[in-house]
Formats: C-alpha cells, sequence, structure tokens
C-alpha cells in the first residue's frame, strides 16, 4: 500500500487511519512530553502539519515516503519515532512544541530530538525524505 497524505475521505483530507502505521498523530500534551522524555534513547522525528497547507501536504508526503522506502532503521530498538501534530485540530499540542523545544512555529515543519534538543530542522519545502534520512544518519553518529 502507498501512504500519501491529503487524499482521501473526511472532505479530501487524511484520518488518522489511514496515516502511515509508524507516524503516530499527537492529540495531547501529556503524549508530547512522553515522546520527548523518551528522546534520550530514540530520536523523536516530530512533524507539524497543516492540513489546508498545500506545501504541508507535500512535505507530508515526503515523510511518508521516507517511512514507505524502510524509513531510519525501521526494525532496530533505538528507530525513530514518528509523529505528527496537526495544528487545526490540535493548536495547544504545537503551541506546546514550539514553547518546550524553544522553536518558532512554521507549518510544515520537521524537527528530530534527541535528548528534548532539537538537532536538526526543516520547514516548507526543505522536509524532503533525503533531508530526514540525512538527518537520522548524522543524529546516529
Amino acid at each position: 500500500m502507498t501512504w500519501r497524505a491529503g487524499r482521501a475521505v473526511c472532505g479530501g483530507w487524511y484520518t488518522d487511519s489511514l496515516m502511515h502505521p509508524r507516524l503516530t498523530p499527537l492529540h495531547q500534551i501529556d503524549e508530547l512530553d512522553l515522546l520527548l522524555s523518551q528522546s534520550g534513547s530514540r530520536p523523536l522525528l516530530l512533524f507539524k502539519h497543516s492540513y489546508s497547507c498545500g506545501i504541508s501536504n507535500e512535505a507530508l508526503d515526503e515523510i511518508l515516503g521516507h517511512l514507505e522506502s524502510g524509513g531510519a532503521g525501521s526494525k532496530a530498538p533505538d528507530a525513530a519515532v514518528y509523529a505528527m501534530v496537526t495544528v487545526q485540530t490540535h493548536r495547544e499540542v504545537s503551541n506546546a512544541v514550539a514553547t518546550r523545544l524553544g522553536i518558532r512555529h512554521e507549518t510544515p515543519q520537521a524537527l528530530l530530538v534527541r535528548d528534548g534538543q532539537v538537532v536538526w530542522a526543516a520547514s516548507h519545502f526543505r522536509v524532503t525524505a533525503a533531508a530526514v534520512a540525512a538527518a537520522l544518519k548524522a543524529a546516529a553518529q
């Protein structure tokens, strides 16, 4: 199966049930806090998405393409965790990302987090499958 954003039911937008199984939607701030606390043992790739933005849908397609190609060590116990916040429906979680990580809000935005700190960030057309793979590889060294 091919995973692509912004193409199915619900008014033309993705739903959680149509997302890639390794891309976890974040709905609550405590879910974010848990993933941040676990980022010491497993890197966290956090994607902030706007379902009303064409660029964000393209960036999400890139994230999904990266996952579909196997992601970075998807079977390893220290493989990255992938999570997504949709800004329209979970604004408080999106705001918590900016506050807790000390970053400026952008959408789309991909953040690689290790030990609770952003070690790589990209937004808009800089969110590509190749850039995510390279960032994960660099963070693993």
